[in-house]
């Protein structure tokens, strides 16, 4: 999945942007207090994406 297209969904649930790093960019659900990184590729694995979204409480893309 493109990565611009996953961080869409991320904020589309509620989710935003906490802070930038290096390798990872740093998303908060702030309703359920998760924190989870996503890997600043411009493709974003499947399973991957699915176990953010579960780290996240937010529902798969």
């Amino acid at each position: 999945m493109k990565r611009r297209n996953f961080l869409r969904h991320l904020e589309t649930q509620g989710c935003t942007l906490l802070r930038e790093g290096a390798n990872h960019s740093v998303y908060v659900n702030r309703g359920a207090g998760k924190v989870s990184t996503v890997p600043r590729h411009r493709e974003v694995n499947d399973f991957l994406a699915a176990k953010i979204c579960s780290d996240l409480q937010i529902p798969k893309p």
